[in-house]
């Protein structure tokens, strides 16, 4: 069944996939990024497919992360017992970590836990992972290499270098490859193309220019700003520009077409507001995406 596939990782992925769902229902298919993947507290955590899961699932917590309403009581006992917590789960959340840790222990499939968590919320569009190896993000600072994590909340130094990082060659899952092969676009989410598209294009890139399907990335940047994360340090650390010219390079020959509030003469281009605020934005950038994507697959 031709579907839609989204790109995305981050706060700004998640909410268009949220405005996505509006629109397509089950025909929608996110691969999220796994890149920030972390085993802390004998769990392991998926920030990037939970956080998509969560918004589709209207569980979202107002912090921006986590699930609502979500207690803290374990990371409070431990915090009593000496330990040094710096990445906070609340307890919900660390019970999905440690299904997942178990799930992976026993030789299961990363894909498969994630499956999991979204049949528990009742989603109905799929979420994917582009591969069921460890691909971690790794982020050079002060001359040392740290994790992603703990470069987020830990370190919180300039960005001097970013690397991938795998024990082999990450093999695509099979889902994902079906999912890109059958779409009927290709949407890049508002991400931080560096460190949430890029992992993704590690493993799917080839994929993805081998696609029937037109490829549309929209634009993370809301009236040439950033909303929230280290965008703007991480297109400099590529070489671009904080602008629509610098996301329409940065992906290259991968575009079919941009959606920004600003022009570009790399691609063509959408331009309207791409901010996605609330439920009824969320949903309007979705359409608008929609059918930019439709008109240039009819213009192929």
């Amino acid at each position: 069944m031709a579907s839609v596939v989204l790109l995305a990782g981050g706060t700004g992925g998640a909410k268009l996939a949220r405005g996505l769902l509006d629109e397509l229902g089950p025909e929608l298919v996110v691969i999220a990024n796994t890149g920030d993947d972390v085993e802390i507290y004998g769990a392991h955590v998926s920030p990037d497919p939970d956080l998509i899961t969560f918004w589709l699932a209207d569980q979202i917590d107002e912090r921006g992360w986590g699930l609502a309403e979500d207690t803290f009581h374990a990371m409070d006992q431990l915090r009593a017992l000496g330990e040094q917590i710096w990445f906070n789960l609340g307890d919900r959340d660390l019970a999905i970590g440690l299904h997942r840790a178990q799930r992976l222990a026993a030789g299961g499939r990363l894909t498969h836990s994630i499956e999991d968590l979204r049949r528990a919320f009742g989603v109905p569009a799929r979420v994917l992972v582009p591969t069921d190896a460890p691909l971690r993000t790794w982020i050079r600072s002060g001359g040392n290499w740290h994790a992603f994590q703990e470069f987020m909340i830990r370190v919180k130094g300039p960005l001097e270098d970013v690397e991938y990082r795998a024990e082999r060659p990450p093999e695509p899952t099979a889902e994902a490859l079906e999912a890109i092969s059958e779409a009927s676009a290709i949407i890049v989410g508002p991400s931080n193309p560096v460190l949430s598209i890029d992992p993704i294009l590690a493993v799917l890139g080839d994929a993805i220019r081998e696609a029937a399907a037109p490829v549309v990335a929209v634009s993370p940047l809301v009236r040439g700003a950033v909303l929230k994360g280290p965008t703007a340090d991480c297109l400099t650390w590529a070489g671009q520009t904080l602008d629509s010219d610098g996301i329409a390079d940065h992906y290259g020959d991968l575009l079919s077409g941009l959606v920004a509030d600003e022009r570009t003469d790399l691609v063509p281009t959408l331009e309207t507001d791409v901010e996605l605020g609330d439920a009824e934005s969320r949903r309007r950038v979705a359409r608008e995406v929609l059918e930019f994507a439709s008109a240039l697959a009819h213009a192929a």
